[in-house]
């Protein structure tokens, strides 16, 4: 299905029944849609969104900004027939999320942030993933890490860099994401646009004195690609948020724990 936003057509699938909780992808909508676990189906309503200029929205990604980006997650919306919405924001696209909530207070009831940043500057994220990752880390998982990266040929595709990072990314360090993945629909000018254009200077201590939706801050404890820690100074300044620690997860909680996962957000979202 498809949304009419100013210069674009923004594509979504729905899934599911109960409260709606928008889903945005970079990557196509289908990798999502597999991922989110089945347990969510009879108690949550998923649209699973491709931000314009990626996945089948068209428009250009370089017109995305934070205030485009909530005028097309409100066609959304108003697409699928609901007056409120929560926004569920997995990794980078959490500060998306974050933002959309605070410029539509009046249409966003909760804000989910799965494996997110509390800041847009990558410098920064990757420091203190590289601490977090020594200081935390069992031997095995960086000898596990070592030889992954060793093995890489030169001029390896993102998607072999990023596999190739499984034990910092997942609780089971030998665990197979490639399945995860399939049915993406990667625009190569996407991320090094939300990346370096749209995120650098977000921060979530700074975006949350505009937050009105409370907010679940789900994280797993061995996601050391954005580790849980960035967000123990930034939850008290949050208006209501609850940071939760899936202790058998990494960067995708609700791929590692699915029943855990699906009991959380819909607890949270009633």
């Amino acid at each position: 299905m498809n949304a009419r936003a100013s210069g674009a057509e923004i594509f979504f699938t729905t899934r599911g029944r109960g409260p709606t909780c928008l889903v945005p992808s970079s990557i196509g909508t289908t990798p999502y849609e597999h991922q989110m676990p089945a347990a969510l189906d009879d108690r949550v309503r998923l649209v699973f969104v491709d931000l314009r200029g990626s996945g089948r929205s068209t428009g250009s990604v370089a017109d995305l900004t934070f205030e485009v980006l909530a005028e097309d997650l409100e066609a959304v919306r108003r697409a699928v027939g609901v007056e409120r919405v929560a926004v569920l924001g997995h990794s980078a696209l959490g500060s998306l999320a974050f933002e959309y909530a605070c410029r539509r207070p009046e249409s966003v009831s909760h804000l989910v942030l799965v494996g997110g940043s509390a800041t847009g500057d990558m410098g920064e994220l990757q420091e203190r993933s590289r601490a977090f990752f020594e200081a935390n880390a069992a031997p095995e998982r960086k000898q596990k890490l070592a030889d992954n990266l060793a093995r890489l040929p030169p001029g390896a595709p993102p998607g072999a860099a990023v596999l190739a990072q499984t034990p910092m990314r997942f609780y089971d360090a030998d665990f197979d994401g490639s399945k995860a993945f399939e049915g993406a629909l990667v625009k190569p000018e996407v991320i090094p646009y939300l990346l370096g254009k749209l995120l650098p200077g977000w921060d979530a201590a700074v975006a949350a004195r505009s937050l009105r939706a409370p907010a679940l801050i789900a994280h797993g404890r061995h996601d050391y690609v954005v580790p849980w820690t960035l967000w123990e100074d930034v939850v008290p300044k949050l208006p209501a948020a609850t940071l939760r620690l899936f202790e058998k997860s990494g960067h995708q909680p609700f791929l590692e724990e699915p029943e855990a996962f699906a009991d959380a957000l819909a607890t949270f979202l009633r």
